[in-house]
């Protein structure tokens, strides 16, 4: 009945929008889903990828400690095999 009264202090109701779907959200990169990341078919995490090279650069690590130069080869490497499974390092 006083749908259509308007005065000074009650504005001109205006008609809601309606909401527009929103896009599709990329799925985030997972290095460890072997549908996403073809090079690392096993689904590895970054844990457990490359154990060769990842216990001889804690081995050098803990034996040399935080020394420049000294475990740069053999980090090299374990950086080298992170990358091939498709892991950003």
């Amino acid at each position: 009945m006083f749908q259509s009264i308007s005065s000074w202090w009650s504005p001109t109701p205006t008609p809601t929008p309606t909401p527009t779907p929103a896009p599709a959200l990329k799925e985030k990169y997972d290095p460890t889903d072997p549908k996403m990341n073809p090079l690392n078919p096993q689904g590895l995490k970054p844990c457990c990828a490359c154990p060769e090279t990842k216990s001889s650069r804690d081995a050098c690590f803990l034996q040399n400690g935080n020394e420049e130069g000294k475990c740069a080869e053999v980090l090299k490497k374990h950086v080298e095999c992170m990358r091939g499974l498709g892991f950003d390092i």
